[in-house]
């Protein structure tokens, strides 16, 4: 159940700066098989910039020292930024091997309950509040060139468009704050939402995909006429490409795009297209 509408919006506003993708090398291609009958997301990296490149890979700097210990002030919480660290990585750790063993392969957290844990905080939303602007600080975002644009041609196109990403609560008020509105209307199908907190796996399992695609058999669209777009080659293009998607792999900015040259799932695979701006993958899905 989500807080009011603009509820986070004066929270996140201070920290939000304009971004734009780093360049990368890569070459586009385009081996879409048709039709294309609907498309799934990644967000970090993909649908947003990603500062720290992805939303586990936050990056550690002087102002961002800084901005955390104007945070920690702010929430009247006696610990420094270190120790804040070194509390969360304890106890992220902890939960993903009580998750582990429950059977759970790649396990996520709920950041809010962590948060709750760590800063003995009995009360949800202050949790919600504090993890809010702890994200904003340590993996800023920034929608992607033509990310409006291209939602609009899908949602006129009335073509199916679901989210499997890692992601926390905090991840569908990023629409809402940028694109002004949740992705439920903005054209995204709420039967094609997979979250990973929501769910307790993260990629690369296989789980959400496995859910993604039950209920794209519900609508009748086999798995080969799905197109699954992603910035990583692992968790993205690995996993979709297993479950029987198409797969596209955003190369538009450096700091995200992960090629994973080094895994052996990796070193044969090849997405079904390359692309490195969001409006390409509207071009080819029309010339397809």
């Amino acid at each position: 159940m989500r807080c009011p509408v603009n509820a986070y919006k004066d929270l996140m506003a201070p920290y939000v700066c304009p971004l734009l993708p780093f360049p990368t090398s890569a070459q586009t291609e385009n081996n879409l098989k048709a039709p294309i009958q609907a498309v799934l997301f990644d967000i970090y990296g993909t649908l947003f910039i990603s500062a720290s490149g992805d939303i586990s890979n936050a990056r550690s700097n002087l102002e961002q020292t800084s901005a955390i210990n104007t945070l920690l002030k702010k929430y009247k919480i006696q610990l420094s930024k270190s120790q804040l660290n070194e509390m969360l990585v304890h106890e992220i750790q902890s939960d993903h091997a009580a998750s582990k063993g429950s059977g759970i392969d790649f396990p996520e957290i709920k950041i809010e309950q962590i948060f709750i844990q760590i800063l003995q905080l009995n009360d949800l939303e202050i949790a919600r509040q504090f993890s809010m602007e702890y994200e904003m600080i340590i993996n800023p975002v920034y929608p992607m060139p033509n990310l409006r644009e291209m939602l609009q041609y899908f949602k006129i196109n009335k073509t199916p468009m679901g989210i499997i990403s890692n992601a926390q609560f905090f991840t569908p008020y990023l629409f809402d704050f940028f694109c002004n509105d949740f992705p439920e209307n903005l054209g995204f199908n709420p039967n094609l939402i997979f979250y990973s907190f929501e769910h307790g796996y993260a990629k690369p399992s296989l789980f959400l995909f496995e859910q993604a695609a039950a209920e794209l058999n519900r609508l009748s669209i086999n798995p080969d006429n799905v197109l699954y777009v992603g910035n990583d080659m692992l968790n993205d293009i690995y996993t979709a490409h297993t479950i029987g998607f198409q797969t596209c792999l955003f190369a538009g900015d450096s700091r995200s795009l992960r090629i994973r040259a080094d895994r052996p799932e990796c070193i044969s695979l090849k997405p079904d297209a390359i692309i490195k701006e969001l409006n390409q993958l509207t071009d080819m899905i029309r010339s397809s």
